[in-house]
């Protein structure tokens, strides 16, 4: 895995590519990690279709789940590990370590409270006329700093490792 990602130039400008492509949070902030890192896909960028703010509910924050997916790829075990615990428990500390620092910067990880404190109020992101006043109100620019955010926390993780 090669670390292509510069201090956060990089993961901005793929931020804002992506997320003006696909308007998914978990698959943006998925894609852009795993550009900058050369992560493998293996039907992950898929798999996180559904995923913003679990299902547009306003649970977890898809910057969250797509960064949180590239750390496992990272420091994660795979399907011939899978009984080994003690790798396990050493990957966690850097989602650990991801959340808390998302957490500090946003004060939750959950996406009804990012944006209600984004925007002054929630959204009913699964309505679509609720969506479209969401997107009119600058969506794109405000979440997608909160996904540069996430991403550039995640990086920082991964480049720790890579020294």
């Amino acid at each position: 895995m090669t670390v292509k990602a510069n201090k956060g130039e990089v993961l901005s400008e793929l931020v804002n590519k992506y997320l003006l492509m696909c308007g998914n949070c978990a698959q943006t902030s998925f894609i852009a990690l795993q550009e900058s890192f050369d992560l493998e896909d293996g039907g992950i960028l898929k798999a996180l279709t559904p995923l913003p703010g679990i299902a547009l509910r306003g649970e977890t924050c898809g910057a969250v789940i797509g960064s949180l997916m590239a750390l496992g790829l990272v420091y994660g075990r795979d399907r011939e590990q899978l009984d080994d615990w003690s790798r396990y428990i050493r990957s966690l500390p850097s989602a650990i370590r991801f959340c808390r620092s998302f957490e500090a910067e946003f004060g939750s990880t959950m996406c009804g409270d990012i944006v209600e404190k984004q925007f002054g109020r929630r959204f009913n992101l699964a309505d679509p006329a609720e969506s479209m006043e969401w997107l009119g109100e600058g969506a794109v620019e405000k979440c997608g700093a909160v996904i540069t955010t996430a991403v550039g926390i995640a990086a920082e993780i991964i480049r720790r490792k890579k020294k």
